[in-house]
C-alpha cells in the first residue's frame, strides 16, 4: 500500500469497513440509566435480619474490618471504644463515620466513647 493510501486510510477517507460481529456486552449499555445514589442503595441493602444488633468492643485499630463487615451486611453496630487508647479510638470513630457516610447510614454517640452505627434502612428515634 502506498503512502497516500495509508494516509487516506488513517484519516478514514477510504471505504468504510463493515463488521459483522457485535460486541459481547451490547445489552449492558442498553439498560436504563440508574443514578449513583440508587446504585449505592441497592448495593448496601440489608442482606440479614435488620432487628439484629451487634456489639463490638475493639481493642486496636486493626479490628476496624470486623465493624465494617457487620455494617455492610446491614446490621446495626454498637461500637464501644472505651478499651482503646484515645488516639486509636479517635481513628476508629473517624473510620466509622466514613463508613456510615459512604454506605448512606448514620452514626450517633449514645454514651461516652460508645457509638451506634445504623444502616440506611434503620430508623433512629431520639427524645
Amino acid at each position: 500500500m502506498g503512502a497516500v493510501r495509508k494516509v487516506v486510510s488513517y484519516l478514514g477517507l477510504s471505504g468504510v469497513d463493515h463488521y459483522d460481529e457485535g460486541y459481547d456486552d451490547d445489552e449492558h449499555y442498553e439498560d436504563e440509566y440508574v443514578p449513583a445514589t440508587e446504585r449505592a442503595a441497592r448495593r448496601w441493602r440489608a442482606n440479614v435480619d435488620s432487628s439484629r444488633i451487634v456489639m463490638v468492643q475493639p481493642l486496636k485499630y486493626n479490628d476496624a474490618p470486623l465493624i465494617g463487615q457487620h455494617f455492610r451486611d446491614g446490621q446495626t453496630v454498637i461500637m464501644d471504644v472505651t478499651g482503646m487508647p484515645m488516639s486509636e479510638a479517635t481513628r476508629m470513630v473517624d473510620f466509622a463515620a466514613g463508613l456510615a457516610f459512604g454506605c448512606e447510614g448514620r452514626i450517633e454517640r449514645i454514651a461516652e466513647r460508645v457509638f451506634l452505627l445504623a444502616p440506611a434502612h434503620v430508623e433512629i428515634e431520639t427524645s
